[in-house]
């Protein structure tokens, strides 16, 4: 056999000169007659390919390749990838790892997360200091406080005009260089906005309204509501700033979001829209990525999995939280330290919910934290007691989630009682979170 052929039998690609491999892109370029320029770390085929009339390929449409041999050019991948369809634009990046390829729908994410803003800026100030320095800034998105209405909460969200744009403003915005107002800012991706098919959009009869006032109650929003049509609404739930009206039917639910978007409540402009319903069937475990410890399994009361056995517990292990994360809950990765605060740094008010999973340690945290981000109730702890044998005193917490979008509950209460309140509601928020 050839020698490169018996490299490329073993998955190995062929070893080319700098010579070889221009030569190869330029006969790609003259048969297909796509332009391929180079920027910012990676090669662009194509975008648009010749040819091609009308608007660019809408979101979804694009897929992440990963894993591909360094070895391996745009002559090689073309082909493999125009088996599934021709290809709008190939964008490969200039560095790579090796053995197979992975392949997932791209998120296509157009949106960025800055925080740490000064929170006396408006909408347009946060606008157009974005344009300054970034390229593609569709629109910015700003949550006034919730106590003082003429303030932001400290971030913004800015939407850009394509995936590629984002990724360039994060790339440009992340070393610290940029600093508007003479503040360093935070940058990072936004959580992607959750897909609800239309046809479950189509059902929904419960309106969320943000905005509002913390002094605003529900019977006056429910009043307000009611002004358009009386009798319509059936319910209102008011969490903090916001709320969800819920309808008997769907068609004076969205007359109302019509009605109602902009009008004003107690002297805050409010923005009404359809709420999403929330999907409960994925599992905690799936959500964050199955990292459960093995001292939170055996608390539990989960199977062994070695034997297969059930392991007894005769008295639970302390779950307190403690710097040296013995008996912690929380993924492996986390990192349990301490850091001296030294003088001069400069210390940021920042929302919990605005950071990542790994920064919580306790199942409780993680618990509050799912459900904000799921649009619900915050968790209800009800917590009961019995007497030992040796006349003890045992504890358990029941776990109450309302879905305030569906309006359903759920309650939950681990079968193991504890001897101290803080491991009775540690066991109970991971009992919640490994059931929802």
């Amino acid at each position: 056999m050839h020698e490169e052929n018996k490299a490329a039998a073993n998955g190995c690609g062929k070893i080319r000169s700098g010579a070889q491999n221009g030569a190869a892109l330029l006969a790609l370029m003259e048969k297909t007659g796509y332009s391929m320029v180079q920027q910012n770390g990676q090669r662009k085929f194509g975008g648009p390919p010749p040819g091609w009339e009308g608007p660019p390929p809408p979101r979804g449409c694009e897929v992440f390749v990963g894993k591909i041999p360094r070895d391996m050019y745009e002559d090689e991948l073309v082909p493999v990838f125009e088996r599934a369809g021709k290809i709008y634009e190939l964008r490969l990046m200039m560095e790579f790892s090796g053995k197979f390829i992975g392949v997932c729908v791209s998120l296509d994410n157009c949106r960025l997360f800055i925080g740490a803003i000064p929170k006396d800026k408006k909408k347009e100030e946060i606008l157009n200091e974005m344009k300054k320095v970034t390229e593609g800034v569709v629109d910015v998105i700003v949550y006034p406080n919730a106590t003082d209405k003429t303030k932001n909460r400290g971030f913004a969200f800015v939407e850009y005009e394509s995936h590629r744009a984002a990724a360039m403003a994060r790339r440009r915005l992340i070393p610290g260089t940029f600093q508007p107002w003479g503040h360093t800012i935070q940058v990072d991706w936004a959580d992607p906005e959750k897909v609800v098919d239309e046809e479950t959009m189509q059902r929904v009869k419960v309106l969320y309204v943000r905005n509002l006032m913390i002094s605003t109650t529900e019977d006056k929003i429910k009043a307000e509501f009611n002004k358009f049509k009386p009798g319509v609404v059936e319910r209102v739930k008011k969490l903090r700033d916001y709320a969800f009206v819920h309808f008997f039917h769907r068609e004076d639910a969205v007359a109302a979001m019509s009605v109602m978007n902009g009008k004003c409540i107690d002297g805050a402009s409010i923005e009404v829209t359809l709420a999403k319903p929330v999907n409960k069937e994925s599992s905690w475990k799936q959500h964050f990525n199955g990292q459960i410890s093995p001292s939170s399994e055996n608390l539990l009361g989960f199977s062994n999995k070695e034997d297969g056995t059930q392991k007894s517990l005769g008295k639970p292990a302390s779950l307190s939280v403690r710097l040296n994360g013995q008996h912690s809950p929380s993924p492996p990765e986390v990192e349990r330290s301490t850091y001296p605060i030294f003088p001069g740094i400069k210390l940021t008010p920042i929302s919990m919910y605005s950071l990542k999973l790994s920064h919580f340690s306790s199942a409780v945290m993680h618990l509050d934290y799912f459900c904000h981000k799921n649009s619900w109730a915050p968790p209800e702890y009800c917590l009961y007691s019995t007497t030992s044998q040796d006349g003890k005193i045992l504890l358990v917490y029941k776990v109450l989630i309302s879905s305030i979008a569906d309006d359903s509950q759920s309650s939950f209460m681990p079968e193991k009682l504890c001897t101290t309140v803080e491991d009775a509601k540690e066991l109970a928020a991971q009992f919640t979170l490994l059931h929802l």
